[in-house]
């Protein structure tokens, strides 16, 4: 009998129990989220840490554990840049005809191969998809390094998240809106050769130029973020000005399709630039740090 009034309890409340449940989810989700950034990491030495991968067998398979947990955040930045992907398919042949401005339309490109026009419809969605869930792609990233973090380095990351997304795309814009207006005439018009670009070829190389000065955009954050957690010191930087320089001329001519100095000078001088502004990123992230350093060093 008292089974019997037990389940039908557990009928009459259960309506009631599912909306209790239902609008408790957010503030317990919250709650465990401000936890988890709030949690201190266990400390342990890098040398003590190789050591035991050799001669600990619980320390080789939290190895393991962690590069299964690394191997699940990849593929869930798959599914989600496959969801980005399909997305833009809705408006990659606009986003086309977008791309193609500068050289006066997609009717100004011609397609030689039978699966050319296939191929940079799917690149160019590709691109898209990229710059649509790199905030997606971000956090699952910082998910996989959270654990190891301090609560300050965690919450530090979490913010820069959207900002990596509006560097990431501002690097685009700009490669859209400065670099390719002056790069193109200048590689179009060099000598009298008639110039007939295949969409291969032309949206192979924006595409590319946009990823990268995207990714390049992304130093000054990347940066900060590394000076927060102790990992890079600004006087380092300022010191080695001179060899960054010669290092963003190698990258500026890997990525520019020439090596002209045109093109190469359109690419290095904002990199110059960032570089610049991650040394004053750097200072500011070096103070905070030193800063919160010095608040837990006072007693109580």
């Amino acid at each position: 009998m008292t089974k019997f009034l037990k389940a039908i309890w557990r009928v009459i409340t259960f309506p009631f129990a599912l909306v209790f449940n239902i609008l408790a989810f957010p503030f317990r989700a919250l709650w465990r989220f401000m936890a988890f950034l709030n949690t201190e990491p266990k400390e342990q030495p890098l040398n003590e840490t190789i050591t035991g991968v050799v001669t600990d067998p619980s320390i080789r398979q939290q190895l393991w554990d962690e590069v299964e947990i690394l191997r699940f955040h990849l593929l869930r930045i798959v599914i989600g840049l496959a969801i980005g992907v399909g997305i833009s398919f809705y408006f990659t042949v606009p986003l086309m005809g977008y791309l193609a401005i500068p050289v006066g339309g997609l009717e100004k490109l011609q397609a030689i191969q039978v699966t050319e026009e296939i191929g940079v419809f799917m690149r160019v969605a590709l691109t898209s998809g990229i710059a649509i869930m790199l905030p997606y792609i971000a956090f699952e990233l910082w998910l996989f390094a959270a654990p190891g973090l301090k609560p300050r380095e965690k919450k530090f990351g979490l913010f820069g998240i959207p900002l990596a997304a509006i560097l990431f795309v501002g690097g685009m814009a700009f490669t859209h809106f400065v670099l390719l207006p002056t790069a193109l005439p200048f590689l179009g018009g060099f000598t009298q050769i008639s110039q007939f670009w295949t969409a291969r070829d032309y949206f192979g190389f924006v595409t590319s130029l946009m990823i990268w000065i995207g990714l390049f955009f992304e130093f000054p954050l990347i940066i900060y973020i590394l000076t927060s957690m102790g990992f890079v010191k600004p006087q380092a930087l300022a010191q080695q000005w001179r060899l960054a320089i010669v290092i963003i001329a190698i990258l500026a001519a890997t990525v520019t399709p020439t090596v002209d100095p045109v093109n190469m000078g359109l690419v290095m001088l904002p990199m110059t630039l960032l570089y610049f502004v991650s040394i004053g990123l750097s200072y500011v992230a070096y103070a905070g740090r030193q800063r919160s350093a010095s608040e837990l060093e006072q007693p109580a």
